[in-house]
C-alpha cells in the first residue's frame, strides 16, 4: 500500500500518519511518500519499523521484496537489510538504511520525521 503525502519545508508536524493498524497489519507493509523521501512501515508479528523505501546499493524500492524475521531483501539484486537497525546484511549494498521512530496513535500508524 503506497499513500503519499507532501509537506512544506515550513511545516513542523513531525508524526505523519502512514494508515490504520488494520490495514498495515493486513497487508504487512504500506509506504509514506513524502515530498522527498518514501518511507516504508513493516508490521513483522505485531513489531512495527520504518526504514527509507530505498536500497542504498542502487536506489530500487525494497518494499514489497522477501522478507524473513526481521531481514528485508531487495528484490532487485538481493541486498539484505535489518528492519531493526538498518544495517547491511549483505552485499552489493554497503551502506546502512535510515531508520525512523514509529508508534501507534488513535489506531494508525505514525512515523516520525525529523
Amino acid at each position: 500500500m503506497r499513500l503519499g503525502y507532501r509537506q512544506g519545508c515550513s511545516d513542523m508536524v513531525k508524526w505523519h500518519p502512514v494508515c490504520s493498524i488494520e490495514a498495515l497489519q493486513s497487508d504487512g507493509y504500506a509506504v509514506l511518500e513524502l515530498a522527498t523521501t518514501a518511507i516504508a512501515v513493516f508490521d513483522i508479528q505485531g513489531d512495527l519499523y520504518a526504514v527509507e523505501d530505498v536500497c542504498t546499493h542502487d536506489g530500487g524500492e525494497l518494499a514489497g521484496g522477501p522478507i524473513e524475521g526481521h531481514t528485508i531483501t531487495c528484490p532487485r539484486h538481493g541486498a539484505r537489510f535489518d528492519l531493526q537497525t538498518g544495517q547491511v546484511l549483505a552485499p552489493p549494498a554497503c551502506i546502512p538504511l535510515r531508520t525512523f521512530p514509529v508508534r501507534i496513535q488513535g489506531g494508525y500508524v505514525e512515523v516520525e520525521i525529523g
